[in-house]
């Protein structure tokens, strides 16, 4: 697996600890946001020393294909996050599956971006990690992702319980899943690579 990859508009980066300040930029831009869908964050975690001991962390697991986050650049930009995908704890042994992970700055929602981004990933899970199955965890009033994980086919297999804990409260999460298509990995690559070839109309 390569450290960055091209879409058509976009760059996916594995990022080191150098660009700390960038990704702490990219963190509080969006704040307010992120902050509503995910678990609350530690009270040094706006710091570029936070930033920079995660960007370690994250850098070491993705070596070990353990966990691997792509930031996303677009093309024309390629020094400014615009998001993140992420393939949480990869399994493999008779799970052979992993959690799909992801957030967008609010400044390039409704671009396509997104959907650009999380198609490229998905080929990376399938088509070079070799999983079979890649799910993701929505919260019920979150539209947005749900109308993006199923224009790329999730299928959604039911509500997960007082799941996560987001702002001290325990949350019920909808569970979306996507199954390796059964066709070759050459017709793998060329079903998302086309993806890739999207473009949200002016």
């Amino acid at each position: 697996m390569k450290t960055e990859y091209l879409t058509n508009r976009l760059i996916l980066r594995i990022l080191t600890p150098h660009a700390m300040r960038e990704v702490l930029e990219f963190q509080k831009r969006n704040k307010e946001l992120f902050e509503r869908y995910e678990p609350a964050r530690p009270a040094n975690f706006y710091t570029n020393a936070y930033q920079k001991a995660l960007l370690k962390c994250e850098y070491n697991l993705a070596q070990k294909l353990s966990t691997v986050r792509f930031y996303v650049f677009r093309r024309e930009e390629p020094f400014t996050i615009i998001g993140t995908v992420c393939l949480h704890e990869i399994s493999r042994t008779a799970y052979s599956c992993c959690e799909l992970g992801y957030k967008f700055d609010a400044a390039w929602h409704h671009h396509g971006y997104a959907k650009e981004a999380l198609s490229e990933a998905i080929r990376i899970a399938f088509f070079e990690l070799r999983l079979h199955r890649v799910f993701a965890r929505v919260v019920p009033d979150n539209a947005p992702s749900i109308r993006l994980l199923t224009s790329l086919d999730f299928m959604e297999e039911g509500i997960e319980y007082a799941s996560i804990q987001i702002r001290g409260k325990w949350t019920d999460h909808l569970r979306f899943a996507l199954i390796c298509p059964s066709i070759s990995p050459e017709e793998t690559y060329l079903y998302y690579s086309s993806i890739n070839r999207y473009q949200h109309p002016n």
